[in-house]
């Protein structure tokens, strides 16, 4: 058995893997990280990347079929047609492109690369199933970046016509009727896609509504996007299975059954922590509820063990892990650092796209804060209005006693470029006084963020 000492050992190369890899390896660590996939992990390689190269295409081909009718821009065109095939070929060449930019990066940082499935033998020890072996890596310390996997549903087990947000990400071509089972970020993204490339889809959501981590006032648009595309939307509908010749889906909706006709069915009801495979029951590391439990260190109950990303809780993000990673780094570096950040910004690539930042009107009302709300419409946007696309708005939510921004949200066409805007001023401490004071370039979406801070000062310039 071949046997590998190192000072940090990663387990997982996913994003918040992989940038703890090399910040470590920045800081004069020796590293060496492991994993049994691609580096990358789920987002690089089937999340995040292709899932926006997909959406990339469904508004390119919307976009050409509506040149090819009658139009406000006096546009023409031919006929629009799209070889999806291409399309993945396309979006494989990202993938392969960023991910062996991680890989560059890695070697930069003087990281070693072990691929295989890593197994704890004990805190300090892992055993790694390779093409060639096993190698054994002793470690001093060791950071579990293990991620997450797509929740399967009991009655619709992933096979056949069944499948992931992986499986939908590589289709050979655009399915006729597209069936979405759960109508969060993920179903939404993929399903709104594939409408656009021409699919029939159906969104079936067990809840009352769409979205239900985002309030109402933020998800109507997205709603009323959904239902000019034609997307058929079932609230309140749970998927009971196929039916008996396996072709159908079947929903029960109150007392009613249906069968929905699909060619392919797409489970996306949430992901879990990959808990399993690893070792953790060896470990015995302290849990929160399905997560490896952490202090503002990223350390688990055992000395010397970290954890980061999925693995250790929500919000499950690309960008939340990447800065754990960098963070148990330089704390194994023996930096002083903790994690204290108060502004993580979600964004959701619906259509319109929706970011937040921070507490929502109501989560501001929880504790009995006393807030202020405005919000700034799209409607009254020039650049919003000369791209055809004005719907939705910029919402601030601010303490009413010295205006500190609490939150802030917005609902709009490439409204997710402006949440690094949204997270730098809640990391800065800015007031409404503050965004309101700064000089926004015109004409940009950026000026309603402006704009809804003037309005929550009483002092709105143009609504």
């Amino acid at each position: 058995m071949e046997e590998i000492d190192c000072t940090v050992l990663v387990i997982g190369a996913g994003p918040g893997g992989y940038v703890c890899a090399i910040r470590a390896g920045q800081l004069g660590l020796d590293t060496v990280i492991v994993d049994a996939a691609y580096l990358g992990g789920t987002c690089l390689n089937i999340g995040c990347i292709p899932s926006k190269a997909l959406i990339h295409a469904g508004n390119e081909f919307q976009k050409a079929s509506a040149f090819s009718t009658d139009n406000a821009l006096g546009i023409r065109t031919g006929e629009a047609s799209i070889d999806l095939s291409a399309t993945m070929k396309w979006k494989d060449a990202i993938v392969t492109r960023l991910t062996s930019g991680v890989g560059g990066l890695l070697k930069k940082a003087k990281v070693r690369h072990v691929a295989g499935r890593a197994r704890f033998v004990d805190g300090k020890t892992v055993d790694v199933e390779t093409a060639d072996g096993i190698r054994r890596i002793r470690a001093g310390h060791v950071v579990i970046a293990a991620g997450s996997e797509p929740v399967e549903l009991p009655q619709l087990p992933f096979g056949g016509k069944v499948i992931s947000s992986a499986e939908a990400l590589s289709l050979p071509e655009v399915p006729e009727r597209l069936a979405v089972v759960g109508g969060g970020y993920i179903g939404l993204e993929i399903g709104t896609a594939y409408r656009k490339l021409g699919a029939q889809v159906t969104v079936i959501e067990l809840g009352d509504r769409i979205l239900p981590q985002y309030d109402a006032a933020l998800t109507k648009p997205v709603a009323d996007r959904l239902a000019g595309l034609g997307v058929e939307v079932l609230t309140g509908a749970g998927a009971e299975g196929l039916s008996q010749d396996g072709e159908k889906l079947r929903v029960r909706i109150g007392d009613e059954l249906r069968e929905i006709e699909a060619d392919r069915i797409l489970v996306t009801v949430g992901r879990r922590p990959v808990t399993t495979g690893w070792g953790l029951a060896e470990l015995g590391l302290d849990m929160d509820g399905r997560f490896v439990r952490i202090d503002d260190r990223c350390r688990t109950s055992m000395r010397d063990v970290y954890a980061i990303g999925d693995v250790t809780g929500e919000p499950m993000l690309a960008h939340r892990a990447m800065a754990q990673g960098v963070l148990a780094a330089e704390v194994i570096a023996g930096g002083n650092r903790r994690w204290d950040h108060g502004a993580i910004p979600a964004v959701c690539f619906v259509d319109p796209e929706i970011v937040s930042v921070g507490l929502s009107p109501e989560e501001a009302k929880a504790p009995g804060i006393a807030a202020d709300v405005a919000m700034f419409p799209f409607a009254a946007n020039g650049r919003a209005m000369t791209e055809e696309d004005d719907a939705g708005f910029v919402r601030v939510v601010c303490r009413k006693s010295d205006g500190l921004l609490l939150g802030i949200q917005a609902v709009g066409n490439g409204v997710s470029e402006l949440s690094a805007a949204f997270s730098l001023a809640m990391e800065m401490g800015a007031t409404a006084e503050d965004v309101a004071a700064t000089i926004h370039a015109h004409p940009t979406r950026g000026e309603s963020f402006q704009e809804a801070a003037l309005r929550v000062l009483g002092r709105g310039l143009h609504v």
